[in-house]
């Protein structure tokens, strides 16, 4: 169900809050060993929450839209008293003493905590398989994965384990699970949303967002977690934003952007030309979905963003360098597990980091990188001024087997060459179902991209509203059962 089924549901008094919480656990209950989308379930004290909104509702002290519905959150956000491992066994007996800005703003808002999903160790990963609770099964195809690092959200939205999740996006964990597992995800401008809370991987990238089936859905919970945090500097208050006050009524209204880099074939077999990276049918699906907003009225334009195709060697230097810093902190001592504990993946980005920001090599590597990250900010802004959005694929390909890439680190990484991008610049980017491919007689999703300029969040959702209201691909759901 959507959150305004929801409402209307509880509105309409054809179910209680407290049914409806038990129904989704019994749908965990059963799919959940199949999928492995939470870590930690908080069914009792879910159904708890559910008791006092329905005592809130029988006296019409309703908090808001969000009031009784439950949302699955990434288990690197921090929930008060709630086992909160970040993927990984360092932290499996670590219960937080606070709660993420996020969760405060979600709790508030009437929302419930309705369990803890399962996600790479310590972010590190586009497909799960580095958690150390064992990879988490796309519902389309259990023999794929779902994407990561939120793929755990993902695919609680995805098999109607909850209505909505949150998740974080550091070079495209939300956005690429979301167009593996055919949902709706939203990657906010770097800072809209407080980042106090979240277990840091690269923290001049993270970002939490929202999940959902639609962008409506992404919206409303963007509304309740978004704003200005004293606890993070970075924050700020998008709705103050000059430039998100533009509004779509009718998609004729807006210019999209295609980057010939993303569509147009650099040389064979590139690893920086980013075209030659995309399979043939997902770019079909995309230039369908194109197609649908043009006879919408949408003017078409081509750009040129030449520095994109510097942006996962850009990713893989200043990441690292972040996440070897941010990984200091489990000495042993604290968290009573010691550094040998991190899996292969965290130590092949924690030697990286050591590496380049080290003597000798800082100036060559980091700095550079950091440069190049400004340039292809720059390359943006330029675009930006011709069109109001930028489309692309999510990712090159549908979502791939298990074991098919996780020995390979180079291939795993090029699953986000089209949304790492984004997360240097620090632009809102939405991932939306735009259509299906065929692999071994089944049906895998397709994500579309979204860009929008910095702090040009509701437009974004605004036009993928638009988008989900002319088409039906969001609403369409695997059978896992």
């Amino acid at each position: 169900m959507t959150i305004d089924k929801i409402r209307r549901g509880l509105d309409r008094k054809d179910f209680s809050v407290v049914e409806l919480i038990k129904s989704y656990i019994s749908r965990a209950k059963k799919l959940n060993p199949k999928l492995n989308v939470f870590i930690t379930e908080n069914f009792d004290l879910a159904l708890e929450k559910a008791r006092q909104a329905d005592e809130r509702r029988q006296k019409n002290e309703i908090l808001g839209e969000l009031d009784g519905v439950p949302v699955a959150i990434k288990d690197a956000i921090c929930v008060k008293n709630i086992l909160t491992t970040a993927g990984s066994k360092i932290l499996q007996n670590y219960y937080p003493p606070y709660s993420a800005t996020v969760i405060e703003k979600l709790e508030s808002a009437g929302a419930i905590i309705f369990g803890k999903t399962n996600l790479d160790a310590f972010a590190h990963g586009s497909s799960t398989e580095n958690s150390d609770f064992g990879p988490s099964k796309n519902p389309w195809d259990l023999s794929r994965v779902p994407g990561g690092s939120s793929g755990g959200s993902a695919v609680a939205v995805s098999a109607s384990l909850a209505p909505a999740a949150l998740g974080s996006d550091t070079g495209g964990s939300i956005r690429l699970p979301a167009s593996f597992c055919g949902i709706t995800g939203f990657k906010p401008t770097y800072g809209a949303v407080s980042r106090y809370g979240l277990i840091a991987m690269a923290s001049s990238f993270d970002q939490i967002g929202p999940m959902a089936s639609s962008a409506q859905e992404c919206r409303q919970i963007f509304e309740v977690i978004s704003g200005r945090d004293q606890r993070d500097a970075t924050s700020f208050d998008v709705k103050d934003a000059n430039n998100t006050n533009k509004k779509f009524n009718q998609l004729a209204n807006m210019t999209i952007g295609l980057p010939k880099e993303y569509f147009t074939p650099f040389r064979e077999k590139s690893l920086t030309g980013l075209a030659d990276e995309i399979d043939s049918d997902v770019k079909q699906v995309i230039k369908k979905a194109i197609a649908i907003l043009q006879n919408q009225g949408a003017k078409i334009v081509n750009v040129s963003l030449p520095n994109s195709k510097y942006g996962l060697a850009v990713y893989y230097i200043v990441q690292p360098t972040e996440v070897a810093s941010n990984l200091a902190r489990y000495d042993g001592i604290l968290f009573g597990k010691t550094r040998e504990y991190f899996g292969q993946e965290a130590k092949r980005r924690i030697m990286l980091g050591t590496f380049t920001s080290s003597a000798g090599y800082v100036q060559k590597y980091y700095h550079t990188a950091q440069k190049v990250r400004e340039l292809i900010k720059q390359d943006f802004d330029k675009v930006f001024e011709k069109v109001d959005m930028i489309i692309s694929p999510v990712s090159p390909t549908p979502a791939f087997k298990f074991g098919e890439k996780v020995e390979d680190p180079l291939k795993m990484y090029l699953s986000d060459i089209l949304t790492v991008p984004v997360n240097p610049a620090g632009l809102p980017a939405i991932s939306a179902p735009a259509g299906f491919v065929k692999r071994e007689g089944k049906d895998l999703p397709v994500g579309m991209q979204i860009i929008g300029a910095q702090k040009a969040d509701y437009k974004i959702l605004e036009v993928v509203e638009k988008y989900q209201e002319i088409t039906d691909w969001h609403n369409i759901k695997p059978k896992v059962l």
